[in-house]
């Protein structure tokens, strides 16, 4: 079972003390997520803005490197968190999507100044055999086309997609660049390595 602390110590999903004080006291900022996977800092007009990755997102990310059959004990909920954690770490600002009406984005990441980017990413948490289909790539490959001020998009997923995506002549030329698929084994070495850095 994954948990914070020493594993097993709380399940999954179970508040820190801080947090359940928070909660307590009506803090609007414990409200905005219950998982403790992201630190919120406030609500914004596209969902919540995260203040950066948690120390729960920090002892998954570790757990799942060098065990991926526990990417499928997370919700898919707390997926999306991952995800918006790990773009936190790696240095963007980052919001996460509502659960509902996110408009085919679950994470919105955005780095600012030369090179600057704003990616829409959508994950998808699936059993080990059930693949990512074309018609998803294509409504994902769509939302970021809709999107003027969309550098790109990213999937990615606890599993795979299906076979000969990259020979779709509407979509081979699109990847890696203006849309990028991660599928698990991608997934699973990235949090490894963002893990690792400081």
């Amino acid at each position: 079972m994954l948990g914070f602390g020493a594993i097993g110590e709380a399940p999954l999903g179970a508040l820190p003390d801080r947090l359940v004080e928070q909660i307590r006291n009506g803090s609007n900022v414990a409200t905005l997520t219950v998982s403790g996977l992201i630190v919120p800092e406030k609500q914004g007009s596209e969902g919540i803005l995260v203040k950066s990755y948690g120390a729960l997102w920090l002892e998954i990310a570790q757990q799942l490197g060098t065990d991926w059959s526990k990417a499928f004990q997370l919700s898919p909920r707390q997926w999306e968190e991952m995800l918006a954690g790990a773009f936190a770490k790696e240095g963007y600002q980052v919001t996460l999507t509502p659960s509902s009406g996110d408009r085919g984005r679950d994470v919105i990441a955005v780095r600012d100044g030369v090179g600057s980017m704003r990616i829409l990413s959508s994950m998808k948490r699936y059993a080990p055999d059930n693949l990512v289909t074309r018609a998803h790539v294509h409504e994902m490959f769509g939302v970021v086309s809709a999107d003027l001020g969309a550098t790109k998009g990213i999937i990615a997923t606890t599993s795979d997609f299906a076979p000969q995506l990259l020979t779709d002549p509407g979509l081979a030329k699109a990847i890696p660049y203006r849309l990028q698929l991660l599928n698990g084994g991608e997934l699973q070495g990235w949090l490894k390595e963002l893990a690792r850095t400081p």
